[in-house]
């Protein structure tokens, strides 16, 4: 497994990157004494021209260093919340001889002048035709920019105002930010997970999540048996991982209820004790109906489970409070959920989350507002049991293989078969070892993409077989669905053929590195459609095979499966 090994992200460029720590060294991060880790960031790192400063091309004269508005201030809270700051920037003009190291440094010194001390400065100073590893997109200044403020690229945030700064950012591993400006393109503003209106605003929201996921209080009386609840797919069970095992650490025991499509995922979720299977019918995609003879027998589950607490996790899109009546009816006396709608007294912490956010610091958000955060040295990242997913079939070969999961359970959001087919063979010429998975429905389309290169596995797996298949991988290429959280929670890169029916941003494989290939502007956008309302699939018909060679190449990954 990859997770937590952040140094097998990492690639050092040919050349010499510009760096500039901490007058004061950066061997640790300032923290208040005795005071918990934060639990999502360390550190932020900003772009420079058009994020911090006013844009002015191949800039080499400090008198023309001017802030952008409430930059100052915004840096200031940064500083004063204990994170560090670094700025990351592309320098091309060094390469090209418009300005030297001498008036580039002057500029750096006028710009702390104006806006305060960085605690790194990090710079490349070649141009694209040079390949270079730092220069954005690629993501050697972030990871570089990370090990000189003493902390992990998943651990920083990334602002910048062109889609170069957020593809960086996701391609180590961070959480990118962008702040569009009269000069970002449109399709890059789509593209992003994360966009704010300005710098100040950026500020505001990174201190909100950072906040979100710290409780306020305690939960009370000490728990003894906690009940969480996630029904829905094997995905939206993984997302929720590390909010589970934030309520497991202020729990003696944790029982888990899910639903059918999600119970091979909660078998692999660390922190649960007990998981209970059960159907909801307002919850489930293609409900039955509800059965009231069914339901009271959900109560009466409930109720044996003498739990002190219930928190119940759900989706953006779902409502929490028709099971928060049968909890009530089970005679579970705390109960906390996110509810846009006035819940009466269905709720004993009613929870409200802004749109956009992440789906996993959604969850811990929650289990914060009812009391519970991760403990210090467990990062806010997917995990899996590491005795559910060790012991990889023997048959395989060596680890370092690419695996190509074509399929999806919502056809909107899977690959188009002859995109998948191509990729096989374009992955396969370029010398990666192909491992191609897929469920026992998906056998016909499997067969037919490994047939142009690659190994067929279509089938021949459980979830829990494909974690260990995954768990190996050099990199995932994938759509939007459950093995895409999977390659996050066992810390592989993704390739992310996303199909923008959901937002991004709430979706997207969390806290690993990823590159994005697809039209984040198709028609299909936001539709949270499951069947392609589009004729042609135009999100991902277009993908060119040589984008995913290249992806892999930004993620360190080499032919061969080689990193």
């Amino acid at each position: 497994m990859r997770q937590d090994q952040e140094d097998r992200y990492q690639r050092r460029s040919a050349a010499p990157v510009y760096a500039a720590a901490d007058r004061a060294g950066s061997a640790g991060l300032r923290t208040t004494a005795g005071s918990p880790r934060p639990v999502l960031y360390d550190a932020v790192l900003l772009d420079r021209d058009g994020t911090l400063i006013e844009d002015v091309p191949y800039n080499g004269d400090p008198e023309k260093v001017r802030p952008v508005p409430g930059a100052r201030a915004a840096l200031d809270r940064l500083r004063a919340a204990g994170l560090r700051l670094a700025v990351v920037t592309n320098q091309s003009g060094l390469a090209r001889g418009y300005f030297t190291g001498e008036q580039m440094r002057a500029m750096h010194a006028r710009v702390e002048e104006l806006l305060g001390r960085f605690d790194a400065w990090l710079v490349c100073p070649h141009d694209d035709e040079d390949r270079c590893d730092c220069r954005k997109p690629a993501p050697g200044l972030v990871h570089a920019a990370a090990r000189e403020l003493g902390t992990t690229a998943s651990r920083c945030v990334m602002v910048g105002d062109i889609g170069r700064d957020v593809a960086a950012a996701l391609a180590a591993g961070a959480t990118g930010v962008l702040v569009p400006t009269p000069v970002t393109r449109p399709e890059e503003v789509a593209a992003a997970g994360w966009t704010a209106t300005d710098l100040p605003a950026a500020v505001d929201e990174i201190l909100r999540r950072q906040r979100a996921v710290l409780p306020t209080a305690p939960p009370g009386e000490p728990v003894r048996t906690a009940l969480v609840v996630r029904s829905d797919s094997a995905g939206d069970v993984l997302v929720t991982g590390p909010a589970i095992r934030a309520v497991a650490a202020g729990a003696q025991r944790v029982v888990l209820l899910c639903g059918p499509r999600g119970r091979a995922a909660a078998d692999l979720l660390p922190g649960v004790d007990e998981i209970i299977e059960h159907p909801l019918p307002w919850i489930d995609s293609t409900p039955a109906p509800v059965d009231p003879e069914d339901m009271r027998s959900l109560i009466a589950r409930l109720g044996a489970v003498g739990a002190d607490q219930a928190v119940v996790f759900t989706s953006f899109h779902q409502s929490a409070l028709p099971l928060a009546l049968l909890l009530r009816m089970a005679g579970i006396g705390r109960i906390a959920a996110i509810s846009d709608d006035y819940p009466g007294s269905l709720l004993d912490v009613r929870h409200r989350v802004p749109v956009g956010v992440p789906e996993p610091e959604r969850a811990l958000s929650l289990a914060a507002a009812a009391g519970h955060r991760l403990p210090d040295g467990d990062e806010p990242v997917l995990r899996l049991r590491h005795d559910v997913v060790a012991g990889r079939p023997s048959d395989l070969g060596d680890p370092g293989y690419v695996v190509l999961h074509p399929g999806s359970a919502a056809s909107s959001r899977a690959c188009p078969p002859d995109v998948a087919t191509r990729i096989a063979a374009t992955l396969t010429a370029a010398g990666h070892r192909v491992l191609v998975t897929g469920g026992p429905d998906e056998r016909e389309v499997t067969a037919r993409v490994a047939a142009a290169g690659g190994t067929d596995l279509g089938g021949r797996t459980d979830l829990a077989g494909l974690a260990r298949i995954v768990a190996d991988a050099s990199a995932v290429v994938v759509g939007n669905t459950g093995p895409a959280h999977l390659a996050a929670a066992a810390g592989v890169p993704v390739v992310s053929l996303f199909a923008p029916t959901v937002p991004f941003g709430q979706w997207g494989p969390y806290r690993v590195p990823t590159v994005r290939i697809g039209d984040a502007t198709a028609p299909c956008r936001d539709t949270r459609a499951a069947s392609c309302p589009v004729p042609g699939h135009p999100c991902l018909s277009d993908v060119d095979p040589d984008a995913v060679v290249d992806a892999l190449r930004m993620l360190a990954v080499g032919g061969g499966g080689g990193r």
